[in-house]
């Protein structure tokens, strides 16, 4: 709030919020913007940690899922639009994890947050909506843990108290047509949560894109804020593109996520309605081929 930025540090909020913003937007080191903005280098680190405390104040309210069954319909039918087929419109979010970049921790600890790309990180994981606005967000694992024991780890998924499936696409080899034309559209539906990577990254550049050059203690609370400030520029209308360097590639491979409530069961159920081996199928795939 104004009045403890205010009594902590003896700064207005207006520009503690401005050195924390700049901060984010440059990457720049503490000693660089105590520079920028005239002010002691050990303030600038208080500023930046205290501004970010007061942000994940309000996490559980600018990043939750939808309460209402009018929200979660509307969700629906984004999705439904998004991947241009009625099989995904009780779809709810879409699911992924990307990497951060953090500046290599002292030994021994070093190897446990090196990844399979052979740099070190930290993992977010990431619920979004059709918008790109972040539903949930878990932050924290060091990048050589498997996205499976990411999405299984207590409080790693969302929904372990009220369970929704995860409705994940056909893994190959393929068996049939109706497979490869279900994959196609759980694609469109689910490069939404790329997307919001994306975007993201495009916004803090400086930070993500190159390492995070704080205590990986403090990396999720840094990464938590800049979810929290990307879905209120959503709310506002301010969007950027994602630019091409900003998008996110596959973490991992799909082996070992297991499915939750019967997923496949339910990727069945609605699947077949929608991709039969019949003349909607052939309908489909006409469509698909001709990129209409």
């Amino acid at each position: 709030s104004e009045c403890s930025l205010r009594n902590h540090h003896g700064w207005g909020p207006t520009i503690e919020v401005l050195v924390f913003l700049f901060w984010l937007a440059s990457g720049a080191s503490y000693r660089v913007v105590s520079r920028a903005f005239s002010i002691p280098k050990t303030t600038v680190c208080r500023i930046v940690h205290r501004v970010s405390e007061e942000l994940m104040g309000i996490l559980s309210r600018v990043i939750c899922v939808p309460a209402t069954a009018e929200e979660q319909q509307e969700i629906g039918q984004g999705f439904e639009r998004l991947s241009q087929n009625p099989a995904l419109r009780k779809a709810r979010g879409a699911i992924d994890g990307c990497h951060i970049r953090i500046k290599a921790p002292e030994e021994p600890d070093t190897g446990c947050y090196r990844n399979r790309k052979l740099f070190t990180s930290i993992q977010l994981q990431a619920v979004c909506d059709h918008r790109a606005r972040f539903l949930d967000v878990y932050i924290g694992f060091p990048g050589s843990v498997h996205d499976s024991r990411v999405l299984k780890h207590n409080g790693g998924y969302p929904c372990l108290q009220r369970p929704l499936a995860l409705i994940t696409p056909y893994k190959r080899p393929l068996r049939d047509e109706r497979q490869r034309v279900f994959n196609r559209y759980h694609s469109k539906a689910r490069s939404v949560i790329e997307r919001a990577f994306g975007i993201m990254k495009t916004r803090w550049r400086s930070i993500f894109l190159k390492a995070l050059e704080v205590h990986p203690s403090f990396v999720p609370t840094v990464v938590a804020s800049c979810a929290i400030l990307h879905n209120i520029c959503l709310g506002a209308g301010d969007e950027l593109p994602p630019e091409e360097d900003c998008r996110e590639e596959d973490t991992e491979s799909e082996e070992g996520v297991q499915d939750t409530s019967n997923g496949n069961a339910l990727r069945e159920e609605r699947n077949m309605p929608y991709f039969r081996s019949d003349g909607y199928l052939k309908n489909v795939t006409h469509k698909l081929s001709s990129g209409n």
